[in-house]
């Protein structure tokens, strides 16, 4: 396995990543007598083709090909021996999908099913109480 690859001095300072998973990015080190440029032992691994994944693996999620959902008959088309991943969509289809992946028992990627229709379900019923209110 690669080791987690980091810009030089990400450990140093928080504008290059101390603290924040969101600012550590790769940039190749440079400079005269940078050790790291020149694969000191040591020092942090740099970047190489050797790291790379075999191609057998590549492209997925816990050994498992991922498959994106767009609506509820994309979900009929899941595999077993697949990961399957809500694509961007509207709250209505999304519960539409999360009550069918749930009934058929096919765990979300990206999202927690269960969770998601106990927080909306109690958001519907005062839409349905305004309706026939106004009837």
């Amino acid at each position: 396995m690669a080791p987690k690859f980091l810009r030089r001095d990400s450990a140093r300072y928080s504008k290059l990543g101390k603290n924040r998973r969101s600012k550590q990015k790769w940039r190749r080190p440079t400079g005269r007598d940078n050790k790291m440029r020149e694969q000191r032992t040591g020092y942090p691994a740099v970047v190489a083709i050797g790291y790379k994944t075999d191609k057998k693996e590549r492209g997925k999620m816990e050994g498992k090909e991922p498959v994106t959902i767009n609506n509820i008959a994309d979900l009929s088309k899941v595999k077993k021996n697949d990961v399957v991943i809500l694509a961007r969509t509207g709250k209505k289809k999304k519960m539409e999908i999360a009550k069918k992946a749930q009934e058929s028992g096919i765990q979300i990627q990206n999202l927690n099913a269960r969770k998601f229709l106990k927080k909306n379900e109690k958001r519907e019923i005062p839409k349905a109480a305004k309706t026939e209110a106004k009837k």
